[in-house]
């Protein structure tokens, strides 16, 4: 029989507990990602030339209805990062204009802001948003004590990187939106890990990755405008699209590329439909809540949030003990036990981040309780 496990080209010989880093293609997605450059190499002029708008087009249909955005919104990318340093890059930043965000932010964008900021004297605010979280609205009237007058956007994580936690961005949106402050939403984790409506969030502008939780091949992203902020963006790359009027094509066409992984999207898309994607979802999201359990009960360190699905899907943060040496640890769950998974040193917290994708089963978290027991010598 058949598993979801089998239908992924991962090593078997490895606990994989990193989705979220990189993601992990199945097969069948795989080989209509192949079969496209395969199309591509066997007439390259055909293929960019002739064909690229109508199968671009095609496959972001696709992506506008499982993401409930317009096709004419959404572009095309290879990461979430460079969706993100495309928006970031093209405001009209002045001396002193804030930029609100949480300390739970990813590092390479705050590198972007660093030299955004650098350049144009805004100030960026990773204002502390503490552990445990209680609840959304909590959450919420927690942040919104960093507005100030000068407050010109507000950035925030969807799901974030070091914590694994999803915020209450669509209420964020809402309050920036009345308070006329520009909302930036990294989704760098979101789409495919939980359900993801852009037409009911509302930012102005919002970037996720498809080769994470969608499992589309790797270099597959996407960045979404609103249809009023879009004169706003100004493409990193100027190439032939920077005379069109349109703000897809502006953005779109960058020169040479292999667009096959865009292509892909609507295969990943058909593989979540084939596969009952809510009860996978749904059954990942029990082995984080195991995880959580089980490693809380043998470190006595609790967790960060609440139980609920509120606050996290198929990624789990999973503290440790305070004196632990991450790096150590790492290293030997992967040299003693094949483990493979990220250690968070974050703001005094350290920590495991569980992910639990389709190929995952209980025995990958039995594996990693009996390599934690060893290595934190509990």
């Amino acid at each position: 029989m058949t598993t979801l496990k089998d239908q992924f080209l991962l090593d078997p010989s490895v606990t994989y507990l990193n989705h979220g880093s990189f993601g992990a293609c199945p097969k069948p997605v795989f080989d209509v990602y192949q079969q496209f450059q395969r199309e591509l190499e066997w007439q390259p002029v055909e293929f960019l030339g002739r064909q690229h708008d109508a199968m671009i087009t095609g496959a972001k249909e696709a992506l506008g209805k499982f993401l409930n955005a317009d096709k004419d919104d959404l572009v095309f990318v290879p990461n979430a990062t460079l969706g993100l340093n495309t928006i970031i890059r093209s405001l009209k930043l002045e001396p002193g204009d804030e930029i609100l965000t949480t300390n739970h932010e990813y590092g390479a964008l705050n590198n972007t802001w660093a030299f955004v900021c650098q350049k144009t004297g805004a100030k960026y605010i990773n204002y502390p948003m503490p552990l445990p979280v209680t609840t959304h609205e909590a959450f919420v009237e927690d942040f919104w004590k960093g507005v100030t007058p000068k407050t010109k956007v507000i950035y925030i994580s969807h799901i974030t990187s070091p914590t694994a936690l999803i915020f209450p961005v669509k209420e964020i949106c809402r309050r920036a939106r009345e308070a006329g402050i520009l909302s930036i939403v990294d989704g760098a984790h979101v789409p495919g890990q939980i359900p993801l409506d852009l037409t009911d969030i509302d930012a102005d502008f919002y970037s996720g990755n498809l080769h994470k939780w969608l499992c589309a091949p790797k270099g597959c992203a996407f960045f979404h405008a609103r249809k009023d902020k879009q004169d706003m963006v100004e493409p990193l790359v100027i190439s032939h699209g920077w005379t069109d009027p349109s703000f897809v094509v502006k953005n779109q066409w960058q020169g040479t590329r292999d667009i096959s992984a865009f292509l892909s999207v609507p295969a990943a898309i058909k593989f979540f439909e084939d596969n009952n994607w809510d009860q996978v979802r749904a059954t990942c999201h029990e082995l984080a809540r195991e995880a959580r359990k089980q490693i809380n009960a043998m470190t006595g360190v609790e967790p960060v949030s609440p139980d609920s699905t509120e606050w996290f899907s198929q990624m789990v943060m999973c503290p440790i003990p305070a004196d632990s040496d991450v790096n150590e640890i790492k290293k030997r769950l992967w040299d003693e036990f094949k483990i493979e998974i990220p250690q968070i040193d974050w703001n005094g917290w350290k920590a495991v981040r569980v992910s639990f994708q389709a190929y995952n089963t209980s025995n990958d978290l039995e594996t990693l309780l009996s390599g934690l027991q060893a290595v934190l010598k509990l």
